[in-house]
Order: structure tokens, then C-alpha cells, then sequence
């Protein structure tokens, strides 16, 4: 079934009380919400506050004539497009080049067909209606650009874009950064023995386990095959470890069942932490927790290792 047509919001600006109602008349049909301007300061501050998708202005008003108000609107900044009609009793090409030149995407000469307005005004809807479901697309595309795949946490990319903005938030307010970085003990016997969907099995499940032990103030992804990383934020190094401690904990204690054979999972984990006034680079944290993790390795495993925490 064809998917149900979204509301278009509209916004008339017209001085002309008949022209409001022609219009209004014309665009009667259940997919146009409109909303009606007098003056064009009033038209400006309609728009501000409804961002209405499509605008049918009237060129010749009182305060602001339509021109000015398409520069405005193309002046400011939106996510969305703004469909932009310019209605007119000027015919000459001078004055028409004049209005898309100003930032209008069509023009109306006045006194205008009742048909051609519902005509212009549905060319407008559809190009609406276009933008909309690009800008769809591009939100999934940059969502799946960011996330990881089998278990839907952030990727590398992801949690490097987000922990380089809170590093600078940490040096310039002064509150403490933590990075662990995780790696599942003994994982590559797991799928070797047992297959890959066990492997995801247990993967999901670790993150499960990050996830519910990050806070918003946190975050936590998959960087790669077995490796994850969890950014801690406004804690004390003790706090820090408590949480890294309560996860390995959680993994350690859960039990997994692979064609009838009960198999524990444990992980490694290295932390490094920042506090001060100058934020080092990301990455050098996190080969720091690297280095701390590979000594929780050689130590035998299923431990947590912390670094000295970097004061710059």
C-alpha cells in the first residue's frame, strides 16, 4: 500500500484579505495546513515559529515586500527546504527574474487561475515531499555510517567524533575522562568451536552488559572483531574502576549454552583516564588503555589494568 501523504504546513502573507481567502479556498484539500500573515513582519515571525515547508507570499505589502521576505528566509539556516511562491501583479520578465533571483522557487501573476495555484502549489508539494524522504535516507545513511552493524552500538568513528568534543569539555571544565578499552579473553576458540552465531551471541551480549552500565554522560561501541571501547565521564578513577569491575563481572558470571554445552566468557580491560587543562589527543589515551589492557593479558586475564592517569 502507497504510504498516507504527510500534512504539508503552508503559510499565506498577503495584505489583501480577498487574496487570503482565494488562496484559502484553492488549498482547501486535507493536506495543506495553513496559516495566514497580514503584514510581512508578521509573515516573518509565522515562519520562525511553524517553519512551514511551503510559502505563498504576496509581493507588494505594507512593511516587507515578498523579496525581502524570501531573502530572509534564504538567509537563515534550516535542515529542510522552503518551497517559496511568490505571488504578483508584475508580469514583466524583469520583475520574474527579479523574484527568483531573491530566492522564490515559482511565481503566480494575480489575478491568478484557481487551478494553476492548485497546481503550482502541488509541484511545490512533491518537491517537498522529495526533499523529505532525502533527508530520510541521509539520517539512515549517517546512522549506519556511525553504528555497528551486529550489535547496534557505536562504531570507532562514532565514539572518536563524540570523546574528542568531551575532551575539550573536560580540559576547559575540568572534570575527569576515562577510556577502557575491552577485549574478550580466548573469543577466536569460541567461534571456531562453537561457529560465528555463537560468536555474535556473545558479542550482543557484552554489549548488552556495556550499555547498561553506561550513563548518558557515557558511551560505549564496538571498535572491531572482540575489541570495545567505553568512555566514562565526570567520574573519579575509583568510580571509573567500579564500573569497568561491575562489567567484567557481569560477562564473567554469564552463562552461555551452545549445543547443550555451558561456556563461560571472560575479558580483559585497560584503563587510562585525563584530568587537566590541556586535552591530549584521543588516540593517545586510547594506546594508553591499549597498553594497559595487554598487561592485564599477560596477568592472566579476566582483570582490569589501569594507567597512570595522563595531567596535562
Amino acid at each position: 500500500m502507497p504510504a498516507p501523504e504527510q500534512q504539508i504546513k503552508v503559510l499565506v502573507a498577503d495584505d489583501s484579505a480577498v487574496y487570503r481567502k482565494l488562496v484559502e479556498h484553492a488549498l482547501s484539500e486535507k493536506h495543506y495546513s495553513l496559516l495566514f500573515a497580514k503584514s510581512g513582519r508578521e509573515a516573518v515571525e509565522l515562519f520562525a515559529k511553524h517553519n512551514p515547508s511551503l510559502v505563498i507570499v504576496d509581493w507588494i505589502m505594507p512593511d516587507l515586500t515578498g523579496i525581502e521576505i524570501c531573502q530572509h528566509i534564504r538567509a537563515g539556516t534550516r535542515e529542510s527546504y522552503t518551497y517559496i511562491i511568490i505571488l504578483t501583479g508584475k508580469s514583466e520578465k524583469e520583475s520574474v527574474v527579479e523574484g527568483l533571483a531573491a530566492g522564490s522557487d515559482d511565481y503566480l501573476t494575480k489575478p491568478f487561475h484557481h487551478e494553476e495555484l492548485i497546481a503550482r502549489a502541488g509541484v511545490g508539494r512533491r518537491i517537498i515531499e522529495l526533499q523529505r524522504e532525502i533527508e530520510s535516507k541521509n539520517a539512515l545513511l549517517k546512522e549506519l555510517a556511525l553504528t555497528d552493524a551486529l550489535t547496534g552500538l557505536p562504531n570507532r568513528r562514532a565514539i572518536e567524533d563524540w570523546a574528542t568534543r568531551q575532551l575539550s569539555g573536560a580540559a576547559r571544565y575540568g572534570f575527569p575522562f576515562w577510556v577502557a578499552l575491552a577485549d574478550l579473553d580466548h573469543f577466536k576458540a569460541v567461534n571456531d568451536t562453537y561457529g560465528h552465531d555463537a560468536g555474535d551471541r556473545v558479542l550482543k551480549a557484552f554489549s548488552e552488559i556495556l550499555k547498561r552500565n553506561s550513563r548518558r554522560s557515557d558511551i560505549c561501541g564496538r571498535i572491531g572483531g572482540e575489541e570495545f571501547l567505553l568512555v566514562l565521564t565526570h567520574a573519579t578513577g575509583e568510580n571509573a574502576a567500579v564500573v569497568i569491575q561491575r562489567v567484567r563481572s557481569e560477562l564473567a558470571s554469564t552463562e552461555f549454552n551452545f549445543d547443550g554445552n555451558s561456556l563461560s566468557v571472560t575479558a580483559s580491560f585497560g584503563i587510562a583516564g585525563f584530568e587537566g587543562t590541556r586535552a591530549p589527543d584521543f588516540n593517545r589515551l586510547v594506546a594508553q588503555a591499549d597498553s594497559a589492557l595487554y598487561s592485564a593479558k599477560r596477568g592472566g586475564r579476566n582483570r582490569v589494568e589501569i594507567a597512570e592517569a595522563l595531567t596535562l
